[in-house]
């Protein structure tokens, strides 16, 4: 005879972290370690629970439940999967407390889950990852983001929404797709927003762009203490602004923003997919939080449009008044991924039961002696079937309400993409998407896989943006900090050559050609660029300037002026100006004027050398008369004759006009 283990609600306010965790529980013959049967098939339990330990009073909470109890009901519904099996859900609400989660998610481990879906809180994902790799059990989570929950010490993890690392390279193709270099992170401290932001780091230093700052406060932090972050990040450089922090308590951020003036032209603020969470909660939209967020920039996961998932939409306002919810609990992406999580669990089970596998449970020798502790951790059990029911979930391969769910060698959903909105008066409206196939495009993900990836600058598509203060045009994102540092400039201190760069007394310190062009840069700023020239080299042999350009690189020195050559290699770690120098061997000689005259053919010889050129056609006109002068009759005659003959001969020679004939074969 089969019985239900409810879990009695738990309440401890010391510890403040919002979780949710779904529990698969088996039910079992009292006294016995195995499901009781269907009486129409004895491969199959009679009923199978599944447990959801979430936070009611959430954002995404509130969605959840609505989802779970959907997907519940449509899976009892549906006679294709499961046949004869029914499942029954049992909730507990954590109250937005590790602890008591943590507590909670042991007690359903007591009564032999095959599988947890669940939690919304990457935190706690951190620790019932822990038990779920002692005991077995396929651990799923529809809401925790966090990327390390990915890494191998978690092989039973399993994340059915998207994971982190793909927001924050979509992130970073936001932030180069303006050309922007810095940006100031803004998160709560904990695993979902350290972790987020680390891989926001790492992508942004792929793109040669990096975080300048890192503004993290505690969980619950109160106006005063975010007040006081942000009034000192607005003295930062950076006017661009990531902002990774949780749905329930992210508006609190912008409302102080507003208050210390930084909403305003110039600014820029970019949001993870939370803050699409929290407006989409709210029905309707509240204009006095859309009066705060005018200009920001958020991202959203994005889930293909389809009938199912209209139909389940639809559907909402009446499951909302079923369940006797307020009437402003709105609809949010993380209900479609609640919702397709039960149902991957259902499939699964149906595909692991047809291939004739069975639930076995078995004590863990580890706990073998914790029996004499208040906590009952023998009543744990393993799963002995848990690592090919776990294989049995990668394996699946079908198309729910969040598009196809499938699975890469690395435990993620395949094709990633993100929905980029922008914060109207009027509410949000997109301006395109992003994948990790095609980069930005303004057509849907799903109409370009099957095309060719290019994910090229050039081919990058979004639409236009109004930031903040109304304006059009992209933030510069930056602007000189008022505790700011001068730009640490690099001058190759050169033993040749001064003339471009070089040591010098004059206020500057330095002086040459690439410092008087930099300086007339300088000047054509319209607004005042602090700056130190530093000597790069000791002044006794030339520096290497490979060296100089890897100190740019490593942050060393902001700047490097001088007669540095462009070549491949160096940049691929810097940037350069527009070449104003051409490179190249060149010989220098002094011009001299010279007056025009009628004798300026004779300039490009000596006189010696016309005089050589002038024996030498006498010396000729001699031979020829040697050879022809005794067969050849114009060359004969008086002595006077011929010597006019011998001359005229030479002279004609220049100009290949000679009168005279040749008809001895050496004289031809």
């Amino acid at each position: 005879m089969g019985f239900f283990v409810m879990i009695r609600d738990v309440s401890m306010g010391f510890m403040l972290l919002c979780i949710s965790a779904l529990w698969v529980l088996p039910i079992q013959g009292a006294g016995r370690e195995s499901f009781s049967r269907n009486s129409s098939s004895s491969s199959l339990p009679s009923s199978v629970n599944v447990g959801a330990l979430f936070t009611y009073d959430s954002f995404i909470g509130r969605a959840a439940k609505l989802a779970f109890v959907a997907a519940i009901e449509d899976i009892n519904a549906d006679q294709s999967i499961l046949r004869g099996t029914k499942l029954n859900i049992v909730f507990q609400d954590t109250n937005c407390s590790g602890f008591v989660g943590t507590m909670g998610a042991l007690q359903l481990m007591e009564n032999k889950v095959v599988a947890a879906i669940g939690p919304q809180s990457s935190g706690i994902g951190h620790i019932i990852s822990h038990v779920a790799n002692e005991l077995h059990v396929p651990f799923l989570s529809f809401a925790a983001t966090d990327p390390t929950l990915s890494s191998l010490q978690y092989p039973y993890f399993l994340r059915t929404t998207q994971n982190d690392y793909f927001q924050m390279n979509a992130i970073t193709d936001f932030v180069s797709y303006f050309r922007w270099r810095e940006v100031v992170a803004i998160f709560v401290d904990d695993e979902y927003g350290r972790n987020g932001i680390s891989v926001l780091g790492d992508a942004l230093a792929k793109k040669r762009a990096k975080i300048s700052y890192k503004a993290a406060f505690p969980p619950g932090a109160d106006n005063s203490s975010i007040s006081d972050l942000l009034a000192s990040v607005n003295l930062m450089e950076s006017r661009i602004f990531v902002v990774h922090v949780n749905p329930d308590s992210g508006l609190n951020i912008f409302s102080v923003a507003k208050s210390l003036g930084m909403m305003g032209s110039g600014y820029v603020w970019i949001t993870t997919d939370w803050l699409l969470t929290a407006l989409d909660s709210m029905e309707p939209l509240d204009p006095r939080a859309l009066d705060l967020l005018q200009g920001v920039v958020a991202f959203r996961h994005y889930t293909p449009e389809s009938d199912n998932k209209r139909q389940f939409k639809g559907r909402w306002k009446n499951l909302r008044f079923k369940e006797s919810l307020k009437s402003d609990d709105g609809f949010n992406s993380y209900a479609l991924y609640a919702y397709d999580s039960v149902w991957l669990v259902a499939r699964a089970l149906d595909v692991f039961f047809s291939q004739g596998n069975t639930v076995t449970f078995s004590n863990d020798p580890s706990l073998r002696n914790t029996n004499d502790s208040g906590i009952k951790l023998s009543k744990l059990h393993i799963f002995n079937e848990g690592e090919r029911f776990l294989q049995v979930i990668l394996e699946m391969n079908y198309t729910g309400l969040t598009g196809q769910i499938e699975f890469n060698s690395e435990k993620n959903r395949i094709n990633p993409a993100y929905d980029i909105l922008n914060i109207k008066s009027t509410g949000p409206l997109r301006v395109g998407y992003w994948s990790n196939h095609t980069g930005f495009s303004v057509a849907p993900p799903e109409t370009l896989y099957s095309k060719p990836s290019n994910t090229s600058a050039k081919d990058q598509r979004l639409n236009e943006i109004i930031w903040p203060g109304e304006v059009i045009k992209p933030p510069r994102g930056w602007v000189f900090p008022e505790n700011g540092k001068p730009l640490k400039i690099g001058v190759p201190n050169r033993v040749s050559y001064k003339n471009y760069a070089s040591k010098d007394k004059n206020p500057l310190g330095v002086k040459g050609f690439c410092i008087d062009i930099f300086e007339a840069a300088i000047q054509l700023l319209p607004y005042p660029v602090p700056r130190t020239y530093i000597l790069y080299g000791d002044g006794k042999k030339n520096p290497s300037y490979d060296n100089l350009i890897s100190e740019v690189a490593a942050n060393i020195f902001d700047v490097a002026v001088g007669d540095v050559t462009i070549i491949t290699n160096r940049t691929k770690f810097v940037d350069f100006t527009q070449p104003f120098i051409e490179s190249g061997l060149v010989v220098v000689a002094p011009v001299k004027g010279a007056k025009s005259s009628p004798w300026s053919f004779l300039k490009p010889f000596t006189i010696e050398m016309w005089a050589v050129t002038g024996a030498l056609f006498l010396f000729v006109g001699a031979v020829i008369w040697i050879l022809e002068h005794r067969f050849n009759e114009e060359f004969r005659g008086p002595p006077r004759r011929q010597i006019i003959t011998v001359f005229w001969f030479s002279f004609s020679t220049m100009f290949f006009s000679h009168r005279e004939n040749t008809v001895s074969t050496l004289g031809s």
